[in-house]
């Protein structure tokens, strides 16, 4: 419980920022470029501290990793609500701390999972983790506007600064104390972060049904992804003639991760793998829904589809990587999980509207949906993609629903 919600706590206080930095924007104290010079900071702290930090995490106590990130990220909350209105650059780098924070907490406790959740229950710890981060971007939007009718953005920041705070106070110690411990006798002889990260990488390479997937989700994610921030929008405006398609279609997407979190917390299915890598190629059909003037039901349908599916990925694929890669090394491999995945969704957000422009929107979502289908079917190809393991007939496999899997 106490991993769940410095969990939740991270995740809210990252959903938060942008979020709050938008409501700034609309007070006037932030314009619209400086926006994006701290979004664009947070970024690069994020990218910055992921590879650092799962090589940290391993090396010494995850727990200790997770705190220092937490607190860096609580500092730097307040510091950005000092400088709003007043000092654009002393907020830039409020945000690369508060992104390098982030980045920091992603690898850490995902392998404090793995420590502190005993094997035989992870996936439905797993799928509480996402719930919570799925209900609070449901609830998050309203929750935040109505705290700001009474509470200013600065306040709103220290807020966030709070939650970082929690994040980082309240997780359980897990096993890194003892790993802490042994790596103090070893400082000398130890290799260059670029060295143990790149050792992370190898032990991946073991794991051939781990770059398959993890390529198929770089991919999604890049092209998916993209079609979700930039052509819904237009499509929703141009389309159908106002905002309504695009609120509805993101809600739809959340009530089917919320029932995708659901259901996969309480069965273990046959070809996992296999089971994962579908849901992850149904987000193929939010970009096809957009290529023709459908009903808009259709978009709806079509997006909660592609949250049920994403959350029938995830799941199995954290699960998996806690299951299947080296405890000593699983921070790292996480680490290179995120790094690729998410660290290249800007890069598919800003090729694509150039792309609509120069190809019309069509060609570009068609593009995005046969890469969202395609992609997934490709890795299902590689050795131990059906079951996410390069052993057969691993527990994975079984049908057999867990008694009390609702945790």
């Amino acid at each position: 419980m106490r991993l769940w919600t410095g969990a939740t706590a991270s995740g809210l206080a990252t959903w938060a920022l942008p979020f709050v930095l938008g409501l700034a924007v609309l007070d006037g104290a932030v314009t619209a470029p400086g926006l994006g010079v701290l979004l664009a900071a947070r970024t690069v702290g994020f990218l910055a501290a992921v590879p650092v930090a799962g090589v940290l995490a391993d090396r010494y106590s995850r727990r200790g990793v997770v705190r220092w990130a937490g607190l860096a990220a609580a500092i730097a909350a307040p510091a950005m609500a000092a400088g709003l209105g007043r000092s654009l650059p002393l907020m830039a780098v409020a945000a690369v701390v508060a992104g390098a924070g982030q980045g920091a907490c992603r690898p850490a406790y995902q392998a404090l999972t793995a420590e502190v959740v005993a094997e035989d229950r992870r996936q439905q710890a797993n799928a509480a983790l996402t719930l919570a981060v799925r209900v609070t971007t449901l609830t998050g939007p309203s929750l935040t506007a109505l705290a700001a009718l009474y509470a200013g953005t600065g306040v709103l920041l220290v807020g966030i600064g709070l939650l970082w705070l929690l994040a980082a106070l309240v997780p359980g110690v897990g096993a890194g104390a003892a790993r802490e411990e042994a790596a103090d006798g070893e400082r000398n002889r130890r290799p260059s972060v670029l060295a143990e990260f790149a050792d992370g990488v190898r032990e991946a390479r073991r794991h051939p049904w781990f770059l398959a997937g993890l390529g198929a989700l770089t991919a999604v994610i890049a092209t998916g992804y993209s079609a979700t921030g930039v052509a819904l929008p237009l499509v929703s405006r141009d389309t159908y003639g106002g905002e309504l398609v695009l609120a509805a279609a993101t809600t739809a997407y959340t009530a089917g991760a919320l029932i995708g979190a659901v259901l996969i917390a309480r069965r273990r299915l046959r070809a996992q793998g296999w089971t994962a890598l579908a849901g992850l190629a149904a987000y193929g059909f939010a970009p096809l829904s957009l290529m023709t003037h459908v009903h808009p039901a259709v978009v709806i349908a079509a997006y909660a589809v592609a949250g049920l599916g994403i959350e029938l990925f995830n799941v199995p694929w954290f699960t998996a990587a806690q299951r299947e890669v080296a405890p000593d090394k699983l921070a790292r491999v996480s680490s290179l999980d995120f790094l690729l995945s998410y660290g290249l969704a800007p890069l598919g957000l800003v090729l694509i509207a150039p792309a609509i422009d120069s190809l019309g929107t069509g060609p570009v979502l068609a593009g995005c949906a046969l890469t969202c289908f395609a992609a997934p079917a490709v890795a299902a190809l590689a050795p131990g993609a059906r079951h996410f393991s390069r052993r057969r007939g691993t527990e994975s496999g079984s049908a057999v629903p867990e008694a009390n899997a609702g945790a």
